[in-house]
C-alpha cells in the first residue's frame, strides 16, 4: 500500500505541476504579429509588453500592458481574453469574455473611437459576447470621470445590447440599452458632483434620454441639491469638439455655497428660483466651463448679501466708499447673463425694510466689479435717492457715492443745514446726474 500512497502522491504533484505551467507559457513571439494587425486595423500605432497563456480557472489569455496612439491616449494595464475552445474550429471565433483593468482614455481618444467602426455588413473574424471593464477612468483634460467598472453584452455583429456603469464610489449609477432611435440612458447618483461645470453636490440626480455615438439627448433630468430642486433637458454633442445646450426651472435652492464658487469672501444667502438657458462650444470638456454661457431670470428671497452695507454706503455720503459689513434684503431679483468667465447682473431690485434699490453690476472674468446702484432711503416722513458706483473685487466689493450726489449733499447741507439739507442735496444732485446722462465712475483713489 505504500507504493499506492507514493504513487498518489507523485500525481498530485504533478497535477499541480500541469496547473501552474501554463503560467510560465510566454507567447511574447507573437507580440511583433499581434501588434502589426492591431495597428493595421486601427490605423495607429498599437504597442503590447507581454503575453501569457494560462489554463485555470478557465483557458485565457493574459496581455499587459497595452498602448494605442503615439501618445498613449489609450492604455489598458491588463486584459484576460477568455475564449470559446469549440470555436477555435469554425469560421468566426467566439471570445467569451475581454475582463480589461485600468483603462485610461483621454479626450482625444474619445474623438478618435469612432474612425474605428466597421463599414456595414463587415464582420470580424471573430465575435466577442461580453466586455467587463474595472477601474477605467475617462481624463477630459484637466477634469475626469472615474475611477469606474462597467460590463457591456455585445451581439452577433459587436453591437452592445447591454450596458452598465458604476462608479468605485457606488454614487453613480447608469444602464444603458438599444431603442427605436439609438441607446437608452436611464442614470441615478446620490451625493454626486459632475467631472465637469461648476462643482455642484447633487443630492439626488436622475437622468432619462437617448444616446447615439456622437450625441446625447437628455430629456429629462431632475435633481435635489442644497435644500431645493431643479428639473429641466440638455442635449449634448461630442462629434469635433463638444456642444452643449440645454434649460432648467430652479426652485428654492440654497444660495451661500452656490455663491461660494464664485468667492470664498463674498455671498448670498437666500432661497434662490430661476429659469436659466445655457449652451457652450468648446473643443474639449476641459474648455467647458470658459465656454459656457447662461441666461437666468432670477429671485432670491429672504437672504444676505454679503461683504457690503448699501444702506451704510448710501446713508455715510463717504467720498472714499464704504466696504464691508451686510445687507439683508426680503427680495432680491434681476437677470443674470454669464459668458466665458464675466457675468452681467441687470434689472437688479433690492428691498429691505427702510432700503430699496436697483441697478446693473458686471462680474469680469478677473473678477473685478463695475456698475451702478441705485439706493432710496425711507425715513420717517422723507426719502433721499442716492446713486452710488459699484468698484472692487468679488472678494473685497466698494460702494461709494457719484459726483453729482456729492456735490448736491453739500449744496443742500451749506443751504438747509445738515441732515435733511444733505439728504435733499444728494437726492437733487443724483437726478440731475441721471438727467445729464451721467456714467459710471472710476473708483476714487485711497
Amino acid at each position: 500500500m505504500k507504493w499506492l500512497k507514493g504513487l498518489s502522491i507523485v500525481l498530485a504533484v504533478l497535477l499541480v505541476i500541469g496547473a501552474a505551467l501554463p503560467f510560465f507559457i510566454r507567447l511574447d513571439h507573437y507580440i511583433p504579429r499581434i501588434e502589426k494587425e492591431a495597428s493595421a486595423r486601427l490605423g495607429e500605432p498599437v504597442s503590447i509588453k507581454s503575453i501569457r497563456f494560462a489554463a485555470l480557472p478557465l483557458p485565457h489569455v493574459k496581455i499587459d500592458g497595452i498602448t494605442i496612439g503615439t501618445t498613449d491616449d489609450i492604455r489598458l494595464g491588463k486584459v484576460l481574453v477568455t475564449p470559446d475552445l469549440l470555436s477555435l474550429l469554425q469560421s468566426t471565433r467566439v471570445i467569451k469574455s475581454v475582463e480589461i483593468d485600468s483603462l485610461t482614455l483621454t479626450q482625444k481618444a474619445l474623438d478618435r473611437i469612432p474612425g474605428w467602426a466597421r463599414p456595414p455588413g463587415q464582420l470580424p473574424p471573430f465575435r466577442v459576447e461580453s466586455v467587463r471593464l474595472s477601474n477605467a477612468r475617462i481624463m477630459l483634460g484637466t477634469a475626469g470621470f472615474g475611477p469606474f467598472d462597467a460590463h457591456i453584452s455585445l451581439d452577433g455583429n459587436g453591437a452592445p445590447v447591454d450596458a452598465s456603469i458604476t462608479t468605485g464610489d457606488g454614487k453613480l449609477k447608469a444602464h444603458i440599452k438599444p431603442g427605436p432611435s439609438g441607446y437608452l440612458i436611464d442614470a441615478t447618483a446620490k451625493a454626486w458632483t459632475p467631472p465637469v461645470g461648476p462643482a455642484l453636490v447633487f443630492d439626488e440626480l436622475t437622468v432619462t434620454g437617448v444616446a447615439t455615438l456622437n450625441d446625447a439627448d437628455l430629456s429629462q433630468v431632475s435633481a435635489k441639491l442644497y435644500g431645493g430642486t431643479a428639473s429641466g433637458k440638455a442635449t449634448v454633442s461630442w462629434q469635433k469638439g463638444l456642444r452643449l445646450n440645454g434649460n432648467f426651472d430652479v426652485s428654492e435652492v440654497e444660495t451661500q455655497k452656490i455663491a461660494a464658487m464664485l468667492s470664498s469672501k463674498t455671498h448670498v444667502s437666500g432661497r434662490l428660483s430661476a429659469k436659466p438657458v445655457f449652451s457652450a462650444v468648446a473643443p474639449s470638456a476641459g474648455h467647458l466651463i470658459n465656454a459656457l454661457r447662461l441666461e437666468a431670470p432670477f429671485d432670491v428671497q429672504n437672504g444676505v448679501l454679503h461683504g457690503i452695507d448699501i444702506q451704510k454706503a448710501a446713508a455715510g455720503l463717504m467720498a472714499m466708499g464704504a466696504t464691508g459689513g451686510e445687507t439683508r434684503f426680503e427680495h432680491l431679483s434681476g437677470h443674470l447673463v454669464m459668458d466665458r468667465g464675466s457675468y452681467r447682473f441687470t434689472q437688479l431690485r433690492i428691498t429691505s425694510g427702510a432700503l430699496a434699490a436697483d441697478g446693473h453690476v458686471t462680474v469680469s472674468p478677473k473678477k473685478a466689479l463695475s456698475g451702478r446702484v441705485n439706493a432710496r432711503l425711507t425715513a420717517t416722513g422723507s426719502s433721499a435717492h442716492v446713486p452710488l458706483n459699484v468698484a472692487g473685487t468679488v472678494d473685497a466689493p466698494l460702494l461709494y457715492p457719484t459726483g453729482g450726489t456729492v456735490a448736491g449733499a453739500a449744496v443742500g447741507t451749506v443751504i438747509m443745514g445738515p441732515g435733511f439739507g444733505t439728504s435733499v442735496g444728494a437726492t437733487v444732485g443724483g437726478w440731475a446726474e441721471s438727467l445729464f446722462g451721467g456714467a459710471d465712475e472710476k473708483a476714487p483713489k485711497k
